[in-house]
C-alpha cells in the first residue's frame, strides 16, 4: 500500500488515535497477527473462536506501526468509529458488540482512499461460479501487461476485498478484485467502498439460492457490479447467460461481450473449435483485432467461458490476441482444490475440486470427470452436501444423481448428510476414505466435491498420503 501516517488513517476513517503519536508509518495491513512486520497496521476484528483484539499489544510488539480496534486496546490505535450492524456479514454469530463491523467499515474507508489515490485499473469479478478461477487467469493475462495484484484464493468479501486493495501501491496498473455477496445490497457496498472501472459477471446460478430467495434476487445482486461502473468504465458480460447478458441496460459502462456461442451471438470474444485434450480444453481465442490458439493447462471444458472474460478484460487493457493467448496457455491452477489433479504413482488421479459447491459448478466438476475418464478409465464421484440451496436442496440433489447416471460416472458416493438418490452411503470423511483405499485401484479417475463446510478435501488427502488415520 502506499505509505501513511497513523493520523492519516484515522483521518480517513474517521477514527481517534488512541496511545499514538499519529507519526507511526504504515506500510501494509494484516488481519492475521502472525503475518505482522514492521510498519504493518494489525486489524483487530472478533471471530467464532477468538478475539483479534486480544492480539493487539503482541501484533504492536512483533513491529506493528498500530492497530485499527473497534474499542480501546493495550496499545497504539486507531478506534474505528461505530456504525449500524449490516445483516449478512460474516461477522454476524461473533460481532457481539458491534467493534467488528466498525473495523470493517475503516478498513473499506481505508481501502478506498488508498485505491482512489493509486493509477492502477481496477476490475471486479462476480458470478455464482467460476469467481476465484476467473480471477487467477487475469492475474496471469494481465501480469505481461503491468504489475498486478490480485488476491491469493477466495479474498471476497467484506474483509478480503479491502485487505487485497490495499496490497496495491504506487507502481500497480492493475488490481483484480473478488466480488462476492449473500444477500442484495453487498456487492453495492463493496463496490461504493473501493469502485471498480471494468466488471466481469460470468454467470448467474443457483449458489446461495437458499440465503437469496431465487435466482431472480441472485441477478439483481451479482448485476450490482456493473451497476456501479463509471460511464466511462467498461461491463464485461457473458453473452450466453440471458440473466448476464441482460444486464447491459442496468450499466453507464460500455458493454464488452463473450461467449461459446458463433458470431451471431453477438459476443465480441468468442471461442472457436473448441475441443478436449485429457480433459484440458483447448479452442481459438476470437477477437476483432485477430485470433489465436489456446491450450489451457486447466481440467474442465467450463474454463473456457472463464478464458474468454479473461481476454476480453485484457484485449481492452492493451493486450494482444497472440499475447492473451500465450498467457492463458501459460497459465497453471493457482488456487487450491480447484479441480486440483494429482496423479498417485500407482496410476490413481484424484480431482479435488473440495472448496466449494452449487448445483453449477457441481455440473461442471462431473462433466471434467466424465472428460478425464474417456470411457477407458473407472470414475468415482465422491460429492458431500451441496449447502445453501434452502428448499431445493433435495431436488438439486436428485439433479446431480442424475446428472452423474447420465454422464456414465461409474460409481457415485455420498459422504455424511449428503443425500444422492442411488449413491453408496459413507457415514464420513474416515467412512470414505477406508472404502476408496479398498476399492479404487490403479487406472481410476476420483472427483472429491462439496460445499466447503463438508471439508472433503480431507478426502483426497486421505488418497494420496501414505495409509493410516484420516481426521474425522
Amino acid at each position: 500500500m502506499i505509505e501513511m501516517r497513523l493520523a492519516d488513517v484515522a483521518a480517513v476513517t474517521g477514527g481517534r488515535l488512541h496511545r499514538a503519536s499519529g507519526d507511526e508509518r504504515v506500510t501494509a495491513v494484516e488481519f492475521d497477527s502472525r503475518a505482522i512486520r514492521p510498519g504493518g497496521l494489525f486489524v483487530a476484528l472478533p471471530g467464532e473462536r477468538v478475539d483479534g483484539h486480544a492480539y493487539a499489544a503482541g501484533a504492536v510488539a512483533a513491529g506493528a506501526a498500530g492497530v485499527l480496534a473497534g474499542r480501546e486496546v493495550d496499545a497504539p490505535a486507531v478506534i474505528a468509529p461505530p456504525v449500524a450492524r449490516q445483516s449478512g456479514t460474516y461477522l454476524d454469530e461473533s460481532d457481539h458488540d458491534g467493534a467488528g463491523a466498525a473495523v470493517l467499515s475503516a478498513l473499506a474507508a481505508l481501502a478506498g482512499h488508498v485505491v482512489r489515490a493509486l493509477p492502477a485499473a481496477v476490475v471486479g469479478v462476480t458470478g455464482s461460479s467460476g469467481k476465484t478461477s476467473t480471477k487467477d487467469l487475469l492475474a496471469a493475462v494481465l501480469a505481461p501487461l503491468g504489475p498486478t495484484v490480485a488476491p491469493p484464493g477466495s479474498f471476497n468479501n467484506e474483509l478480503g476485498l479491502p485487505w487485497t486493495a490495499l496490497r496495491a501501491h504506487a507502481a500497480t496498473r492493475h488490481l483484480v478484485l473478488e466480488f462476492s455477496a449473500r444477500g442484495v445490497g453487498h456487492i453495492a457496498r463493496l463496490a461504493a467502498a473501493v469502485p471498480p472501472r471494468i466488471g466481469v459477471v460470468l454467470n448467474v446460478g443457483r449458489a446461495h439460492v437458499g440465503e437469496f430467495g431465487s435466482v431472480e434476487a441472485i441477478a439483481r445482486a451479482k448485476g450490482e457490479l456493473v451497476e456501479a461502473l463509471p460511464a466511462d468504465g467498461i461491463a464485461v458480460l457473458n453473452a450466453d447467460d440471458p440473466l448476464v447478458a441482460g444486464m447491459a441496460g442496468r450499466t453507464a459502462a460500455r458493454v464488452v461481450t463473450f461467449g461459446r456461442g458463433s458470431n451471431d451471438s453477438g459476443a465480441k470474444v468468442r471461442a472457436e473449435d473448441v475441443r478436449l485434450d485429457g480433459g484440458q480444453p483447448r479452442f481459438t481465442l476470437v477477437a476483432p483485432a485477430g485470433s489465436a490458439p489456446v491450450a489451457l493447462r486447466l481440467v474442465g471444458e467450463h474454463h473456457v467461458g472463464n478464458a474468454l472474460a479473461a481476454a476480453a478484460v485484457a484485449l481492452e487493457l492493451g493486450g494482444t490476441p497472440d499475447g492473451v493467448a500465450a498467457a492463458l496457455s501459460a497459465a497453471e491452477p493457482a488456487s487450491k482444490w480447484r479441480m486440483e489433479v494429482t496423479d498417485r504413482a500407482d496410476g490413481l488421479t484424484v480431482v479435488n475440486d473440495a472448496y466449494n459447491s452449487n448445483p453449477e459448478s457441481m455440473r461442471a466438476a462431473l462433466t471434467a470427470l466424465a472428460a478425464l475418464g474417456d470411457g477407458t478409465r473407472r470414475t468415482w464421484a465422491v460429492l458431500g452436501t451441496m449447502a445453501e440451496q434452502g428448499d431445493a436442496t433435495a431436488a438439486a440433489h436428485a439433479e446431480i444423481a442424475a446428472l452423474a447416471r447420465s454422464l456414465g460416472i461409474d460409481r457415485l458416493v455420498a459422504v455424511g448428510t449428503a443425500d444422492y438418490p442411488g449413491a453408496r452411503r459413507t457415514a464420513d470423511v474416515a467412512e470414505a476414505v477406508e472404502l476408496l483405499r479398498a476399492e479404487a485401484g490403479p487406472g481410476d479417475v476420483v472427483l472429491v466435491k462439496a460445499s466447503r463446510a463438508a471439508g472433503l478435501e480431507r478426502v483426497a488427502d486421505g488418497l494420496l498420503r501414505a495409509p493410516g488415520p484420516v481426521p474425522r
